[in-house]
């Protein structure tokens, strides 16, 4: 707090003894001002305030305490006016006389009497130090209950891990076993295959190599003890061993060569626990509508909201503003939140020729034609594509070429929320078209596009 200095009953006395009265009369009131904080709060405020007044009755006493600049046992002397410096000039930061005030170089500024700047202090210094004890028993409850806790959830949480695994191998075991005696057979002629060809290659190129050396001996032969004249008769017998050299042909690397890596390749692997968890006994499934808040105007939705309709240009309806639809791309969100678990849902996409299906966070951004609000281009989406005949996996932009052997009339999707797995399969045979294994930190969504027709989510 400050006071201004019209505010204050400033006199200036009218002798040094009048002035040493005055000091005398503040100095017990200010010294107990100026205790340190935890002192006053003990009590100790009096005992340094009777410490104070014996050491003013002895002069060593006090040239001790003056020294030592702090809490000394007199106030310090304005050196203009011979006064106690018992007022703080909040202007200029310094403690000031009252002359100074009135009529020294602060007058007209704003000036605090000393106790009340000591006092403002002293306050700030105890919120300071409550403050940092709140702090301490933050961070001790943090170490006590926070990290206590996660100890023991981490127990927890591992051991539910080690469950998944064993509940997924269990799932996949019995169909592992047979292709596994299957797939070592398969190896096993491949094996097989290789080594007759690496076999047969040996014999024919030691045989070709033997041949050859022959004839370059031959050769060499001629050419070193030959006479002049035979040799230039001797020049169809030399093309006709030049032609067999020839004929030997170089040696090349094939692949038939290799172990094919296609013979340990089993689509029944990869596949195996999907379809363990869509055909099995404990098959999951999963009803999504679409939510029609989300529906682009460049779409129609059915009656029964499974249905989108892609609308030519001409054709596209007016819809009323809402903060979830998409206003520029053609996509919609199915109104199943996702969040744990395991779901499946099937989309029918024989009638349409460019579409996405895939699943979103909940916050995709839903305004505008940028890439934030475009399927598959940008981090919060994950779609499989199909335009212009190509088929192709599309998150963050980046696009995946898929191989697929044959049109699919039927996309199924199966998120599986504790293994943190998308997959994508051709519903009609289960073969798995793609499967991306993500750190899902959100809700997710359905999410579908199209361009052209229509696509609709099966029930």
């Amino acid at each position: 707090m400050t006071e201004e200095l019209v505010t204050c009953d400033l006199t200036c006395p009218s002798s040094p003894t009048a002035s040493e009265k005055t000091s005398g009369g503040l100095k017990t009131e200010k010294m107990d001002l100026e205790q340190p904080i935890f002192s006053v709060l003990s009590g100790g405020g009096k005992q340094q305030e009777a410490e104070d007044t014996a050491e003013a009755t002895s002069p060593a006493g006090t040239t001790a305490d003056s020294e030592s600049g702090i809490f000394s046992g007199e106030y310090e002397v304005c050196v203009e006016h011979e006064a106690e410096l018992d007022w703080f000039c909040g202007t200029e930061h310094k403690l000031i006389c009252s002359h100074c005030a009135i009529v020294g170089p602060c007058h007209g500024h704003t000036v605090t009497p000393l106790a009340t700047r000591v006092t403002a202090v002293r306050n700030q210094l105890v919120d300071v130090c409550e403050k940092m004890q709140l702090q301490a028993l933050r961070i001790e409850r943090f170490i006590d209950q926070t990290l206590t806790a996660k100890e023991q959830k981490l127990q927890v949480v591992a051991s539910k891990a080690r469950e998944q695994v064993l509940a997924q191998v269990s799932a996949a075991r019995e169909a592992l076993e047979e292709e596994e005696q299957r797939l070592l057979e398969e190896v096993q002629r491949e094996e097989e295959r290789v080594e007759q060809c690496l076999l047969t290659q040996r014999a024919h190129w030691s045989q070709a190599l033997s041949s050859l050396t022959q004839t370059r001996s031959g050769l060499v032969h001629t050419l070193t003890h030959t006479p002049d004249a035979q040799l230039v008769t001797s020049i169809q017998e030399i093309a006709d061993r030049m032609e067999e050299a020839d004929g030997v042909g170089e040696p090349c690397d094939t692949d038939q060569l290799n172990l094919n890596p296609d013979c340990s390749d089993s689509k029944l692997l990869r596949g195996l626990w999907a379809t363990a968890v869509l055909l099995g006994p404990n098959a999951y499934g999963s009803s999504s509508k679409i939510d029609e808040r989300t529906v682009s105007p460049l779409l129609s939705l059915s009656d029964d909201l499974y249905t989108l309709t892609f609308f030519n240009k001409k054709a596209r309806q007016l819809q009323l503003y809402d903060p979830a639809r998409f206003d520029c791309w053609p996509n919609a969100l199915g109104s199943l939140s996702m969040s744990s678990g395991t779901h499946s849902w099937v989309v029918d996409v024989g009638q349409s020729g460019a579409f996405k299906v895939g699943v979103c966070y909940t916050s995709l951004e839903r305004k505008g034609s940028g890439n934030e609000a475009r399927l598959g281009h940008n981090s919060q989406s994950w779609v499989l594509s199909h335009y212009d005949g190509d088929y192709s996996f599309c998150h963050a932009g980046k696009k995946m070429p898929l191989q697929v052997a044959r049109k699919p009339q039927r996309i199924g999707l199966l998120l599986d929320w504790p293994s943190q797995t998308l997959l994508f399969y051709e519903a009609d045979s289960c073969t798995v078209l793609h499967s991306v294994t993500h750190h899902f930190s959100a809700a997710l969504l359905p999410a579908l596009a199209v361009t052209d027709r229509s696509i609709t989510i099966l029930h």
